[in-house]
């Protein structure tokens, strides 16, 4: 009576609730932690389900499974960028030194995967958790995990609005010297690769570039601006846009590492040279930047530093329960290589609109 038509074990179980609740086993034990972060329809749903199936909540077993763990949650938005890897070297020397060890997540850049992760994390203890968000993230999205009682830092995204603490790089700061650096070379005209608009990275190292050019007198062209996924790949292909423009710069500044490669590979696959017929800069300095060929300009941000930064605050965090927000703001310094070439001329570079062009 009052049961639905699928038949339960004997005896229910969570499981047997989240089938009948059409939601997966971590929201319904969220529900029945009594945690803000699920929506209203979601714990009616739950709440009915646990009604039919005749499930019996244990708390005293729940309270000891509940108990924190020596494990740090660590979520980051795309796992195949080199930058993340060597940001969890940084962060294992540090937590590992600690006692706790990483349980690292991939959200592919899916607010919804990323929700269900974070879910997980909580619901098997961890001590605490490192996120770098995925694209679209909105503050919105997690003021309530923000307000529990598990310590969460941002790291290399942050997100306006919501009162977090965040380390992120010194984006517009790198970005700007490296812009300064391609002018110097005689540039008067620089195309953007790389990353969108809905993230702070984006936003903030492309306006390093555009503060930079217009400083100089000169006019930062939106249409040069081509979006791409922050990926070799997506490299490739944002620099075969640019190429099919008419009268494109021979100059390009990458959202990162990852793109400035795909950049190279792109030239290369249309018969020109990154650091003879095109200059490139990227931005991180990973591991490979500095084999590559030719050797990659770029704007260092040192990961395993931005790890250690991030590790050593969140276990801060864990053992003092301090939850005031906070930016800490890491440096970014430009390392020059070959991929920009030789200069235009080697005189001194004017600082208004009569900059002339390398190619």
């Amino acid at each position: 009576m009052g049961r639905l038509e699928d038949p339960v074990s004997a005896k229910p179980t969570i499981l047997d609730v989240a089938r009948v609740a059409g939601v997966s086993k971590s929201t319904v034990s969220l529900v029945l932690q009594k945690n803000p972060i699920v929506s209203e329809g979601a714990r009616s749903r739950v709440l009915a389900a646990i009604r039919q199936v005749g499930y019996v909540y244990n708390r005293n077993a729940a309270n000891l499974r509940q108990s924190r763990s020596n494990a740090i949650g660590i979520v980051v938005n795309d796992v195949t960028n080199s930058f993340f890897a060597e940001m969890a070297v940084g962060m294992d020397m540090i937590v590992q030194s600690a006692g706790f060890v990483q349980l690292m997540a991939h959200t592919g850049e899916s607010v919804e995967r990323q929700a269900e992760v974070l879910s997980a994390m909580l619901e098997h203890g961890v001590s605490g958790i490192i996120l770098s968000p995925a694209r679209g993230t909105r503050a919105a999205d997690l003021k309530a995990h923000m307000a529990g009682p598990v310590p969460i830092v941002l790291a290399v995204r942050d997100l306006p609005g919501l009162r977090a603490t965040t380390v992120v790089a010194d984006n517009r700061a790198g970005s700007h010297e490296a812009a300064r650096h391609l002018i110097g070379l005689g540039h008067c005209r620089i195309a953007w690769l790389g990353g969108f608009p809905d993230t702070s990275v984006y936003q903030t190292r492309l306006s390093g570039l555009r503060d930079a050019m217009a400083e100089a007198g000169l006019l930062f062209e939106e249409a040069y601006a081509v979006e791409s996924n922050a990926s070799r790949p997506g490299g490739v292909q944002a620099m075969g846009r640019l190429l099919d423009m008419p009268g494109h710069p021979m100059a390009c500044m990458c959202v990162n590492d990852a793109v400035a490669f795909g950049a190279c590979d792109g030239l290369r696959g249309a018969g020109l040279e990154p650091g003879r017929d095109f200059a490139i800069v990227g931005f991180d300095d990973v591991m490979g930047a500095r084999t590559a060929v030719p050797a990659l300009t770029t704007v260092a941000t040192d990961p395993e530093a931005v790890g250690r930064r991030t590790a050593q605050i969140l276990l801060h965090r864990i053992s003092s329960g301090d939850v005031r927000p906070e930016t800490i703001t890491t440096p970014a310094r430009l390392v020059v290589r070959a991929s920009c070439g030789e200069p235009w001329s080697a005189g001194p570079v004017a600082a208004a609109g009569a900059v002339p062009e390398m190619r």
